[in-house]
């Protein structure tokens, strides 16, 4: 069986690393995607050290030429493109009224342009190469949910829900499946650098189960909807949230 190919954005850390750790696991190529290179290949590391294959590509997502040169690397790499985790994001805090500009951009940039390049770039390739790959794209529950203080990041994810289903709509003539996923509070570095301020522990308790989601459970969602048995799943957001939509 050919090992399928998956390029992996955010993969330096917290959701993203842990994905890149499940699909090598599994046997799959991973081409692991961060603006943080050393990190980056931090995870490049981990992977071989067990046996896995993995390349590291500096990248950020927020600019399309970047994500383009990412996506014609991996082809290059390994002939082929099955996978593509649009995960990269960032978070910008602040009340509308107070709103930072160059968080509120950068964020946008990140979190909503970096998905969009992502889904044109591997659409494209996918089309081009004539196999029925998979986009996923990673929205949240603060795409759905309104909170104080996060307008520019829920704007975001907002978006990504949108760019979920109506890629879904067109890419499907191609073969092309995409879905998203919702995580509710999942324990990352974004997370942790709000720590002092006390939003882990309300987060913990918006939580069915009372703590944060290990982004090894994300990961291995992810997973399950890269595999043909999800292949009736496409256009979807799929809640990754432990209960935490529902709770609310």
């Amino acid at each position: 069986m050919t090992a399928r190919v998956a390029v992996i954005t955010g993969g330096a850390s917290g959701i993203g690393r842990a994905t890149c750790l499940k699909f090598a696991a599994k046997g799959d190529r991973v081409v692991v995607a961060d603006f943080n290179e050393e990190m980056g290949r931090e995870t490049v590391d981990q992977i071989t050290a067990n046996g896995g294959v993995a390349i590291y590509v500096k990248t950020d997502v927020s600019k399309q030429e970047d994500v383009e040169s990412l996506i014609n690397k991996a082809v290059e790499t390994y002939g082929r493109l099955d996978i593509m985790f649009n995960n990269a994001g960032i978070g910008a805090g602040g009340m509308i009224l107070d709103q930072d500009m160059e968080g509120y951009y950068k964020t946008i940039g990140v979190n909503q342009h970096g998905v969009a390049f992502g889904i044109m770039a591997a659409g494209r390739k996918m089309k081009e190469l004539g196999n029925k790959g998979v986009i996923i794209n990673t929205a949240s529950v603060f795409g759905y949910l309104a909170s104080h203080g996060t307008f520019a990041y829920q704007a975001t994810k907002g978006a990504v829900r949108m760019m979920t289903q109506t890629a879904a709509l067109e890419l499907g003539a191609y073969g092309i499946r995409v879905v998203g996923i919702a995580p509710g509070g999942v324990d990352t570095p974004i997370i942790q650098g709000y720590k002092d301020m006390g939003i882990i522990d309300k987060l913990n308790a918006s939580q069915m189960r009372g703590e944060l989601i290990k982004p090894e459970a994300i990961a291995n969602a992810v997973y399950l909807l890269s595999l043909e048995e999800a292949d009736a799943i496409n256009g979807s957001v799929v809640m990754v949230d432990d209960g935490y939509a529902s709770f609310k």
